[in-house]
């Protein structure tokens, strides 16, 4: 539901994450290093899963599917290093700005980190690095959305992105985050619960310190009568654009009026009773608590555990929501012990299309329980 009121959506296109066959917005250039990076070895970006992660994308109801997801095992060249993000677009380019900043964006964190002369080659993630780690995540943000500002490809002035991503090396994790997608841990209780733990802030414009920062800046901060709990910022003397954040990639007709592109950064140490993190759009969260996320991910096959919280957000929208039109939805899970038998595609899809049929339908009693 974060998007900007003042444009509207392109009509609808492919209902999956999948890619344009040629190049339309994109420059020949970014084209062709887009290709380069769809053939690298154990880099997943459309719905499949791994021996560590599930990832699955469904578009919403608005239009053109605004969403995009990566995984990408071993990454800066380093054994057992996993990145991984969801970016949620808005505005009227805004599909187009998520994979743009899917693609690019790991390649800025590449480079800052390889700018460190005392880089450790097999160290990238701990304790005694984390500042420096941060500052490699700002950094890196800061250039992608000057790079946004300067495309001529894409219009990003009333466009924009989310973007939550996960960097993990052995027991260490680093998230980043601007928007208000998010990343929820699940992890045992002292009993053997499985309980959520949520390691990002939705990021939006009510929350007293994005507020302050806004209002410092002349933009504005309020809701709408006709959806009072979805507070938007708007410029300083026109009910435009009005969106739904405090930060994003884009939007730069905002940017000089409180919205920024600078992450939240977090560390965190796994323990043996953490079992996965789910990163989500939040077309998941609109409808989906933390808790049943995370029952939903436990209680299925990992290999699947993706789709099926998909389409029980799905069915949550109808069930929760029916007036309104779902929203885009993507989830990976990446899971902390890799699965020693994963299965093939075709396995997937049907045993997937078994469990989750059933899975919904167990999930439907929860849901409209909750809504009494």
């Amino acid at each position: 539901m974060g998007s900007c009121l003042s444009v509207t959506r392109a009509s609808p296109v492919v209902g999956r994450c999948e890619e344009s066959a040629t190049p339309t917005t994109s420059s020949k250039h970014d084209y062709s290093m887009e290709m380069r990076l769809h053939r690298v070895a154990g880099r997943i970006f459309l719905n499949g899963s791994s021996q560590v992660a599930s990832l699955f994308c469904k578009q919403g109801r608005k239009g053109v599917n605004q969403d995009a997801m990566l995984l990408w095992e071993n990454f800066c060249n380093k054994e057992g290093t996993v990145f991984c993000g969801v970016f949620d677009g808005h505005g009227p380019h805004g599909h187009t700005v998520a994979k743009k900043v899917r693609d690019s964006f790991p390649l800025k964190l590449i480079a800052q980190w390889n700018l460190h002369p005392n880089n450790n080659a097999h160290t990238l993630v701990d304790t005694s690095n984390f500042a420096k780690l941060r500052e490699s995540f700002l950094k890196a943000c800061k250039v992608m959305d000057k790079e946004l500002k300067l495309h001529h490809h894409i219009d990003c002035y009333c466009s924009g992105t989310t973007a939550v991503t996960l960097l993990k090396q052995g027991h260490d994790l680093v998230i980043a985050n601007i928007g208000d997608s998010r990343a929820v841990l699940g992890t045992l209780d002292l009993q053997g619960s499985l309980i959520a733990v949520q390691l990002t802030t939705d990021l939006k414009p009510n929350l007293p310190r994005e507020a302050e920062r806004i209002r410092i800046c002349k933009g504005r901060v309020f809701a709408l009568e006709n959806e009072p709990r979805i507070a938007r910022v708007w410029l300083p003397n026109v009910d435009s654009p009005g969106l739904a954040m405090a930060r994003a990639f884009g939007d730069f007709c905002l940017k000089d009026f409180g919205v920024i592109s600078v992450p939240d950064v977090s560390y965190h140490r796994l323990t043996e009773e953490d079992q996965f993190v789910v990163l989500a759009t939040d077309g998941v969260w609109d409808v989906l608590s933390n808790q049943e996320v995370v029952s939903i991910v436990a209680s299925t096959p990992r290999y699947c555990a993706a789709r099926i919280l998909v389409e029980s957000a799905v069915q949550a929208w109808r069930t929760k929501m029916p007036t309104s039109k779902a929203d885009d939805c993507s989830v990976v899970c990446l899971f902390f012990d890799s699965d020693s038998h994963p299965k093939n595609n075709s396995e997937v899809t049907n045993e997937c299309s078994r469990i989750g049929t059933r899975a919904v339908v167990e999930q439907s009693p929860l849901l409209e329980q909750k809504q009494q």
